[in-house]
């Protein structure tokens, strides 16, 4: 950025001072470039295009000024009127390369992704700068990865490393193809080889760590973050990745000092702090733990890991009255949370808070969370309360994604011969058997007056005989 709001610059305040003033004012093409730059910078378009139009006007032969009037016209996908503007300049300079890089920019956003690379190609043939070509390279990928042919991006983003291997930002895209394609091997020989050549790369080992990682060689991976830290003992990713592999290898007390380390670094992240708590959950220390869970929360209260952590820990102490102070704190700041209606549900449960639970579970049901035993706690919670009618609308709904479930079937059963619908009790029983009769034993949990109910003994004993 050319600009800060510290900076006491002449051409700046000069330019804005003639907007007010409405007098008329010259500058060079080169200052109206940096004040372009600036209001770009900032996302003032309005302003960026005042400058443009007064700098055209007084540098009428300026490419590079027709070149940002590009820019805003593709920010505002007027795609036929930046083409015959970069047509014109391709005509009284054939050789500029950002000539190219506009034009490549224009096809890209009207989704001509290989017209687009067409053109960047021609502009690496006739380049001669490297840095440039490094550049292009980059583009090239990008624009491979458009259309998702991730092999080709692979192969322009290794260039770009070829003619500059400070180019970390190339060397992530490197590893997204390589993971994408799920070429793990293919990406650690290739670290590996790059790693010859250039052994203080911290970057290079913390990705090494990440393809020993995803392959579940823990203690590979942790020696590469080692040799990322002693690269740059300041990296505070290659910390966090050693903390992850120590709890892996189950050496808590490791991973601490590794996100202790983080926190000395930078300002507290609310993951270290997680992950510091989880590490101390794990070696017993629960005063420790609590104390660095509640620092997660205080630290962002949004992330809904730090609030799910803090009242699993109370919940599976068997802490119910906590767990739901938390997991009700929880929702005050996120109230459309899934999974903290889940936790609530579940925690109102433990309470014996049926109807509280109820709530909790159906609107779980309504943000989304189809899962089985969802749709089974909310049905036995109905029952309990006496709600048949409703438990039966729910299960009907469960059934719909769970289509011939035992299970269901058999709660469906229970409730339709408790509201003495002998038909529908007879189907919903039959389809339950021939399905999955071992779970009749939730006849006798949820219904036990069922178990001298005549039907109801003819359907499993018949059942029982065919299967003997």
């Amino acid at each position: 950025m050319l600009y800060s709001q510290e900076d006491d610059n002449l051409s700046l305040t000069k330019f804005e001072s003639m907007l007010k003033t409405n007098d008329i004012l010259f500058f060079d093409s080169n200052e109206f470039e940096n004040i372009i730059h600036h209001y770009l910078d900032h996302g003032k378009i309005a302003l960026a295009k005042r400058a443009i139009k007064l700098g055209l006007e007084q540098h009428p032969s300026s490419i590079n000024l027709r070149l940002f009037k590009v820019e805003i016209l593709v920010v505002e996908q007027k795609y036929e009127e930046a083409h015959h503007i970069l047509e014109f300049l391709h005509q009284l300079e054939p050789q500029n390369e950002e000539i190219y890089i506009q034009k490549a920019n224009v096809l890209s956003r009207q989704d001509k992704h290989l017209e687009a690379i067409k053109i960047l190609l021609r502009a690496i043939d006739m380049s001669t700068a490297l840095e440039a070509d490094s550049d292009l390279f980059a583009l090239v990928g990008m624009e491979y990865l458009f259309l998702d042919e991730h092999e080709k991006a692979l192969v322009y983003f290794k260039k770009c490393l070829e003619y500059d291997t400070s180019d970390y930002s190339a060397l992530h895209n490197v590893m997204y193809c390589y993971d994408f394609l799920e070429m793990h091997d293919e990406a650690i020989s290739y670290l590996n080889d790059f790693l010859d050549h250039h052994p203080y790369c911290e970057l290079a080992w913390h990705e090494l760590g990440k393809q020993y990682m995803s392959k579940n060689e823990f203690k590979k991976a942790n020696a590469a973050f080692e040799f990322a830290i002693f690269s740059d003992d300041t990296f505070i990713g290659a910390y966090i990745e050693k903390g992850k592999v120590l709890e892996k290898l189950k050496k808590y007390e490791e991973a601490i000092e590794n996100y202790k380390v983080t926190l000395a670094l930078d300002d507290p992240t609310s993951f270290a702090l997680l992950r510091i708590g989880k590490c101390y959950i794990k070696l017993g220390e629960d005063q420790l733990a609590i104390q660095f869970l509640k620092k997660t929360i205080n630290e962002d209260p949004l992330l809904d890991k730090g609030w799910l952590a803090i009242t699993k820990f109370y919940l599976n102490r068997k802490n119910y009255q906590k767990a739901l102070y938390y997991i009700n704190k929880a929702l005050n700041i996120d109230i459309d949370n899934v999974k903290y209606w889940k936790l609530y549900a579940i925690i109102n449960k433990r309470l014996n808070f049926f109807e509280e639970a109820e709530r909790g579970f159906k609107r779980t049901l309504e943000l989304g969370n189809y899962e089985l035993n969802t749709w089974l706690e909310r049905g036995d919670i109905l029952t309990t309360l006496g709600e048949y009618e409703a438990a039966i609308f729910n299960l009907l709904q469960a059934l719909e994604f769970y289509p011939d479930n035992a299970e269901i079937n058999f709660r469906l059963a229970g409730l339709h011969f408790n509201l003495n619908e002998i038909d529908k009790g007879r189907f919903h029983l039959n389809n339950a058997m021939r399905s999955q009769p071992e779970f009749s034993f939730i006849l006798n949990e949820l219904f036990p007056n069922l178990e001298s109910h005549a039907v109801v003994r003819r359907i499993i004993s018949k059942s029982e005989n065919t299967s003997n």
